[in-house]
C-alpha cells in the first residue's frame, strides 16, 4: 500500500521534470535557429561588401589606372598615399546580397549600401528575407535577422619614381638632325611598382605587362 502511494506521488515529480527537458530542449533549438539565422545574415553582409570593393577596384584598375600609369604624380599619390576609388559597386553587393536569401536595408543607422567617405571602401546592412518562423519564444515567428559588414581596398604596391628622367635639350646643345622631329620622342616610363618584394618596371609601349588588379589592390573586411 505504502509503494503504491509513493509512485502515485511521484509520477507528478516525473511529468513536471519531463516537461521541463523538453521546453529546455525546444528553447535550445530556437536560439540555435536564431544563431542560424544571424550567421547567414552576417555571411550575406559579408559577401555584398567584399563583391562592392572588388567591383569598385577592378572598376578603378581598368579606368583610372590604366588611364594614368604614365602620371608619376598620380601613380604617387595613389600607392604611397591615400587612395580613394570609385564608388560604383553597390548594384554587385545588392546581387551578391539576394544570392544569399538578404535584401540591402536603408534605415534611420545608414543605408543598405554606401561609399566610405574617409577611406577606400563599402559598409552595407542587409536583412534576411525569410523570418525565424514560429517557435516557442513570443516575438520571433516574423522576425527577420539584421548585420552590418565593411569592406575595403588597401594598396599591395608602393611606386618607386624613375631616378633619371631625359632632360630637354639646353640652348648650347646641338640641333637635333634633318629630318627628326624632337616632338616625336617616345614616353618615358615614370618608374616601378614594387609589389611584394618584386618589381615591375612601368613600360610605355607595354602598358598590359602589369599585375592584375589583384596584385595591385588587396579587398579584406574590416572591423575598424
Amino acid at each position: 500500500m505504502s509503494d503504491s502511494r509513493e509512485s502515485g506521488q511521484a509520477a507528478p515529480i516525473y511529468i513536471t521534470m519531463v516537461a521541463g527537458l523538453l521546453f529546455l530542449a525546444l528553447a535550445l533549438f530556437a536560439v540555435g535557429q536564431a544563431g542560424a539565422k544571424h550567421s547567414g545574415a552576417q555571411s550575406a553582409a559579408d559577401a555584398a561588401a567584399l563583391a562592392a570593393a572588388q567591383e569598385s577596384r577592378d572598376d578603378f584598375v581598368s579606368g583610372d589606372v590604366l588611364g594614368n600609369l604614365l602620371n608619376p604624380a598620380f601613380l604617387d599619390d595613389i600607392f604611397n598615399g591615400n587612395p580613394m576609388g570609385t564608388a560604383v559597386g553597390c548594384q554587385t553587393a545588392e546581387r551578391f546580397a539576394d544570392r544569399n536569401e538578404a535584401v540591402l536595408v536603408t534605415d534611420e543607422r545608414r543605408d543598405g549600401c554606401r561609399a566610405m567617405e574617409d577611406r577606400w571602401g563599402f559598409e552595407v546592412h542587409v536583412r534576411t528575407k525569410k523570418p525565424m518562423g514560429a517557435t516557442i519564444l513570443p516575438g520571433t515567428a516574423d522576425k527577420k535577422a539584421d548585420a552590418f559588414a565593411t569592406a575595403v581596398v588597401e594598396p599591395r604596391c608602393t611606386f618607386k619614381p624613375a631616378e633619371d628622367e631625359e632632360k630637354p635639350p639646353t640652348d648650347g646643345e646641338e640641333p637635333p638632325p634633318d629630318g627628326d622631329n624632337p616632338d616625336d620622342t617616345k614616353p618615358v616610363s615614370p618608374g616601378s611598382l614594387v609589389c611584394g618584394g618584386k618589381m615591375w618596371p612601368i613600360d610605355p609601349e607595354h602598358l598590359d605587362r602589369l599585375p592584375d588588379s589583384a596584385d595591385l589592390f588587396s579587398v579584406r573586411l574590416a572591423q575598424d
